[in-house]
């Protein structure tokens, strides 16, 4: 899958874990990059490095909070939305094509198999 995933977001020159992280800004109210990386079980040097790469690109900006002027929050840009949007249908197009090989059945058992196991671990 992740060879696959490379593959399919090359074109929009980010990656699946840039791909995560613009999903977790997008889920959840506006947060700073470190709760972002505490969502994410990132530490804090890697997401300031991968916040930087994103808002270079014109993915991300950072504001400061309206509640508490002393910390920034990141939120995805237009750009960033449209990416965001790119990304999923390439991610989800590069899933089709790694479950091609199993029937509907076989690929419901499989995501309840993972599930379960997400679930204990």
């Amino acid at each position: 899958m992740s060879e696959l995933h490379v593959e399919a977001l090359a074109p929009f020159d980010i990656q699946a874990r840039d791909l995560g992280v613009l999903l977790a800004i997008d889920s959840n109210e506006p947060a700073s990059q470190q709760q972002i990386a505490q969502r994410m079980g990132v530490d804090r040097t890697t997401m300031v490095a991968i916040i930087d790469a994103l808002e270079a690109k014109g993915l991300i900006a950072r504001r400061p909070d309206t509640e508490d002027r002393r910390r920034n929050v990141v939120e995805l840009t237009p750009a960033g939305q449209d990416m965001l949007r790119e990304g999923i249908a390439a991610s989800d197009a590069a899933e089709a094509e790694l479950l091609a090989p199993l029937s509907n059945e076989e690929n419901l058992q499989l995501r309840d198999l993972l599930a379960r196991v997400i679930a204990r671990a």
